[in-house]
């Protein structure tokens, strides 16, 4: 029996890693053996352990529990942890997802250690090194034996970077594997469209009709943590929906709830609370958020994920950061960056308000990138 070490610690992450956990119970059980380190780097429950029931998701074997900090501190209680539990469950490789402190956190330890890294969503790439998510995902995609990247896009960038696209087997760190596989994401999108219209009644109980909002998130620290990004923001925000007469749902990451008093004029704060069309909510479920991504008119959000998850449910997206690592939105015209710039988000919804035949390729898969993943990892490792 194969076994391997999955680590995660933030939402996108546990969301992810339902789609492999699923792929195996389903279909490689008597093959592989899933052991799960949540590090505990998202600890409010609302936004972490909730997802493991409803995502039908394993519950982690070990939880760290390391919590917020500051990046170093942080990475480094992690590193520790990662490190002591991979000595005793000593598994055949490491999974590790996407971009957090985390994934860092996971390749240091592993790498150190020598066991083998599997990278799920290598090859992304903003360019923007003042992100520490940049900085991850490169040192993690570096120290990796086998890469799966969700677009073409993802793979080219490896390409550059000095991957070989015809390895050979033995691979190792330094013989990688470089795959472009599809989207976890989008395997997990097909899956819980259809069980978010059984399992929620959100769009009834916010009182929203289909197709006649705006769904809007804002997480990310250059915009919670910059006053004059933060307020321009909420301005664009509450200008289009008093203009268009369009309500406007903000699911509110903590993180956003905890500065919004601080960073944001008391004036535009009674604004926002007063607005019959803006609705604040709570953060909300996996299911419901997909159920709100699927029933809007249009998304606008700073998170990664959202974006693409919109353009799964074919939603045009208002990107409210200066890049985006999922170029390929941009490229086809389902997704404009607006950054923290008010007058072009205005004009950006705009945009989308009189162009409606918007395209939506198939960027990201097959809806099976799962299983594609556990076939070439147990031949990597039964090799």
């Amino acid at each position: 029996m194969i076994k391997i070490l999955t680590v995660i610690g933030a939402r996108p992450q546990i969301i992810k890693s339902a789609a492999l956990s699923r792929a195996i119970s389903r279909h490689f059980s008597d093959q592989l053996r899933e052991v799960i380190l949540h590090t505990g780097q998202h600890y409010d429950e609302s936004m972490s352990g909730i997802f493991f029931d409803e995502l039908q998701i394993p519950k982690p074997d070990y939880n760290l529990q390391i919590g917020s900090g500051s990046h170093g501190k942080q990475t480094a209680a992690m590193i520790s942890g990662i490190e002591d539990i991979l000595e005793k469950e000593k598994p055949n490789a490491l999974v590790l997802y996407g971009d957090t402190n985390s994934t860092l956190a996971g390749s240091i330890a592993a790498s150190k250690l020598h066991y083998p890294i599997i990278h799920i969503e290598a090859g992304l790439r903003s360019f923007n090194k003042a992100m520490p998510e940049e900085i991850n995902r490169i040192l993690c995609d570096h120290v990796s034996t086998l890469l799966f990247s969700p677009t073409r896009t993802g793979y080219d960038n490896l390409l550059r970077e000095g991957f070989k696209e015809n390895s050979l087997p033995p691979y190792s760190a330094d013989n990688p594997k470089i795959f472009y596989c599809g989207d976890v994401m989008y395997d997990n999108s097909l899956f819980f469209s259809e069980l978010a219209e059984q399992k929620t009644d959100i769009i009834k109980r916010l009182g929203l009709t289909p197709g006649q909002y705006i769904l809007a998130t804002i997480h990310r620290a250059e915009n919670t943590d910059n006053p004059q990004r933060l307020s321009a923001l909420f301005n664009a925000i509450l200008k289009i929906a008093e203009k268009e007469k369009i309500t406007v749902v903000l699911p509110l990451h903590p993180r956003t709830s905890k500065l919004a008093d601080k960073n944001l004029g008391s004036d535009l704060l009674k604004k926002l609370k007063i607005s019959p069309y803006i609705k604040i909510i709570p953060p909300v479920s996996f299911i419901e958020m997909t159920a709100l991504e699927k029933n809007c008119k249009l998304v606008m959000t700073d998170s990664g994920g959202v974006q693409k998850e919109a353009f799964f449910f074919k939603k045009p997206c208002i990107i409210l950061r200066s890049e985006t690592e999922w170029t390929e939105l941009v490229e086809c015209g389902s997704a404009i960056i607006a950054d923290a710039d008010e007058p072009k988000i205005m004009n950006a919804y705009t945009h989308f308000s009189t162009n409606v035949n918007l395209k939506f390729p198939a960027l990201f898969g097959d809806g099976k990138a799962a299983e594609f993943i556990c076939e070439q990892l147990i031949k990597f490792i039964s090799a």
